[in-house]
């Protein structure tokens, strides 16, 4: 077996606009150069189609049909995906500054991160009006103000901004209430433009078309007006505009020129007089090589055109080809964009207006040949063929399963390109075999480099309570830690380890340290420290040194909020990432929670939905929806140290954490060690969105089949077998919620003071009674 290329550059994207999609897919077809590792920072799971975008108002496409998923998509690239928003650069030390996450390192940047509508001159805009980016804010707006309609009201809306994107968000918007509100007449629609006609830069027949479209259609349209001001007035808005002309609106739409984010105008990078991106015909920036921008954030200064996502599109190909040869330290070619482009604008009735160059028309041809373009290429983003070639290192999954790791051999690359700066040149040497047994470790270097960047981004660690309990190993290297045990406690030790289900180690870093100091929690003791473990994928040292901060930082910020110190630890290195911790607390010995404390007659409660299992194997697959794993994240990073406070406050008296012997493995432990039995209500079950979807198709986790053996254990009225919510019950968990009994009339208060303190998703799930002779100890009655 050839051993993997140590990673040895960083490719990172940011933003999931229509370029890097289309740079995505191409990396997943075609691929990189071997020791490139590929990250895309987004702060959006599911990015929007802009030439579907209009359709989805109308109510004509759906959610998915409308929007790229960046989750699989990334999954087929073998690219990391980092969510979160960019609000900065350091070009000088070649770091990304996130808003979430500690600064990501690059060596080869490209950003795709859209533009947003200016507003900020107008008063009253920033707060009135609803800008048309970002994206999911337009649509929770609209939503929402669709899901308040009645039939027979009268719906007032306004939009600012006579653009291609207002004509069609307005003919658009006027489909979907015409259908909400069932009465044509009870819809108003305004349109304010300060130009002298609508859909600015096409040709004078395609303004007239549209012009004449509008007064058919009976959308009051304001040309030559600037709004001044947007006032609220009651419930509506007032939109005010510079002529004295007032006009009252249940909702206004901002939907005016593109603006560049205002970070941009602070950093080193070469731009245009609107701050947006200046970029050579090879996408480079002028003021820096190894950084690419595309799409509206970028403008090309030979060949400037319209932020118009036809030229995002045309931009993915040309981008994914110039980033390879740089990695590949060959010649980049220049690109030039068509001048003329054909422009589809969706009436929302059933017709198209296709304009290129003076050539328009309306036909409801035109409006099946635009639904025929957009479905080929969303189809793209959905449709992943199976590759032949695998990612150095990684298993492959079957069934959500993982069988021998690949062993497809890539060579070393016999050339390095130039480096893209001078802070930070690439190696130029190639990597010996990977070693086992103690050669693995990770270098001191590594270690001494992370532990120092760790130090001062968490100096506040020396005054946590507690801290005199650490005799060595906090301040200083040691061969090991030392703690002393307060007099009078108990201690209380745990371990756990896994394999990464996240490509992002600074979140997967904080689902691990809630998973492992669960145990902690669940036993109602107070973790003091921990000791680390890690496996980084073969690199570089200062890509190992990356890999190993934002991991650790991920475990310092999940540490800060029980206080607890990481005093310690052993890294290796390996094929793929993992991470465990050996956890250290104390109880007082009246305190103690055990899985053996359930009485007859109380409730049961759960402190979390259930379902990572499937969606992990799923998304594995390809097959989960991004949406569904960041719902799924959010819980996972939820420590429990406030359910067990929110449990004791209303009597507790026995508790375990649901991890991966699934909801029936542990509640059986419990069941068995209290010598009760429980009924459980399945439709109280809380389950993470898209885990029955995900079961439904047959994505089962590893370790799924073997928690099926508890089912004898499980009496039912009724074969249950069909139902998705009764196979979840042996669904492993990773960083689950709690599972306690509290006394019946308890439960009520308990699941409020449970939802206040941010478990939304606690609910009493069944109750306890006495074991009967010849009965299984656990029963599901209702469902």
């Amino acid at each position: 077996m050839h051993p993997p290329t140590p990673i040895h550059t960083d490719l990172v994207l940011v933003g999931g606009g229509h370029t890097h999609a289309i740079v995505l897919r191409k990396i997943g077809m075609e691929g990189l150069p071997p020791g490139v590792r590929v990250t895309l920072i987004t702060n959006l799971a599911d990015t929007p189609y802009s030439g579907m975008l209009p359709c989805h108002i109308s109510g004509l496409y759906g959610f998915d049909d409308s929007h790229i998923d960046l989750r699989p998509l990334t999954r087929f690239a073998h690219c990391r995906l980092f969510m979160d928003e960019m609000i900065g650069l350091d070009t000088e030390a070649q770091q990304v500054i996130c808003r979430a996450h500690p600064p990501v390192r690059y060596d080869v940047l490209s950003i795709d991160i859209g533009s947003t509508p200016t507003k900020s001159s107008v008063p009253g805009a920033a707060t009135h009006a609803i800008p048309a980016k970002p994206v999911p804010q337009l649509l929770k707006a609209w939503d929402d103000y669709i899901a308040g309609l009645e039939p027979g009201r009268t719906a007032t809306i306004g939009i600012v901004g006579g653009g291609v994107g207002g004509v069609e968000l307005a003919l658009n918007m006027q489909v979907r209430l015409w259908n909400t509100v069932k009465k044509r007449d009870s819809v108003v629609v305004h349109l304010f433009h300060r130009g002298n006609h609508l859909a600015n830069g096409r040709s004078r027949r395609t303004q007239r078309q549209i012009e004449k479209l509008f007064r058919d259609r009976n959308i009051h349209t304001h040309l030559q007006e600037s709004v001044c001001a947007v006032e609220a007035h009651g419930a509506q808005k007032q939109v005010r505009c510079e002529s004295g002309l007032t006009v009252k609106c249940d909702l206004v739409f901002w939907v005016t020129n593109a603006a560049a984010p205002s970070w941009i105008s602070q950093t080193s990078l070469s731009t245009d007089d609107s701050v947006f991106i200046l970029v050579k015909d090879t996408l480079q920036t002028y003021s820096h090589p190894n950084i690419f921008a595309a799409g509206d954030i970028a403008t090309l200064k030979n060949h400037p055109r319209p932020k118009a996502g036809v030229f995002a599109v045309r931009q993915g190909p040309p981008l994914y080809q110039n980033l390879h040869r740089l990695l590949s330290g060959k010649p980049l070619k220049p690109f030039k964009p068509q001048s003329q482009y054909l422009n589809i604008i969706d009436t929302g009735t059933g017709t198209a207006i296709a304009s290129r160059g003076p050539f328009s028309a309306e036909s409801k041809l035109f409006r099946r040949w635009k639904d025929w373009i957009d479905g080929k290429f969303m189809a793209l983003f959905r449709d992943f063929p199976e590759m032949g070639g695998k990612v150095e290192g990684r298993g492959n999954w079957v069934e959500g399963k993982r069988t021998q790791p690949n062993t497809t051999h890539y060579p070393l690359p016999t050339h390095h390109y130039p480096p893209p700066s001078t802070h930070h040149p690439l190696p130029t040497t190639l990597y010996p075999p990977p070693c086992a047994g103690c050669a693995s470790k990770v270098s001191s270097a590594v270690l001494t480099e992370t532990l120092a960047r760790l130090q001062a981004d968490f100096p506040d660690v020396s005054t946590w309570p507690h801290h005199e309990n650490i005799y060595a190993g906090l301040d200083a290297p040691d061969d090991a830690a030392i703690i002393r045990v307060p007099p009078g406690k108990l201690a209380v030790h745990t371990v756990d380890q896994f394999r990464a289900m996240l490509d992002d180690p600074y979140v997967f870093a904080q689902i691990c340290v809630n998973h492992c100091l669960s145990d902690l929690f669940a036993m109602g003791a107070t973790p003091h420290s921990v000791l680390a473990i890690a496996t980084l994928p073969y690199a570089t040292d200062s890509k190992q040194a990356e890999t190993l901060y934002q991991l650790l930082s991920g475990a310092y910020q999940a540490l800060t909020h029980s206080k607890t110190f990481l005093v310690g630890g052993h890294t290796t290195e390996g094929p793929e990432l993992a991470l465990g911790f050996s956890c250290n607390g104390w109880a007082d010995p009246g305190q103690i929670l055990r899985k053996g404390g359930m009485q007859p007659g109380q409730a049961l409660i759960l402190t979390q939905p259930i379902g990572t299992g499937t969606l992990f194997a799923a998304d594995m697959q390809k097959a989960a929806k991004g949406r569904w794993i960041e719902a799924a994240v959010a819980q996972m990073v939820q420590s429990s140290q406030a359910a067990v406070a929110c449990l004791r406050q209303h009597g507790v008296t026995a508790c375990t954490d649901v991890t991966g012997f699934g909801l029936a493995g542990h509640l059986r432990e419990m069941v068995h060690a209290s010598q009760v039995a429980v009924e459980l209500d399945l439709s109280a079950l809380p389950i993470l969105d898209g885990a029955e979807e995900s079961l439904s198709v047959g994505y089962y986790s590893s370790l799924h089949e073997r928690n099926w053996a508890v089912a004898e254990q499980i009496g039912t009225v009724r074969s249950l077998d069909h139902l998705l919510s009764y196979q979840l019950l042996f669904d492993p968990q990773t960083a689950g919620g709690l599972l306690a009994t509290v006394p019946a009339n308890q439960a009520s208060d308990c699941l409020k003071t449970l939802k206040a303190a941010g478990y939304v998703h606690s609910c009493c799930i069944g109750h306890t009674t006495e074991t009967k002779p010849g009965s299984t100890p656990i029963t599901i009655n209702q469902w």
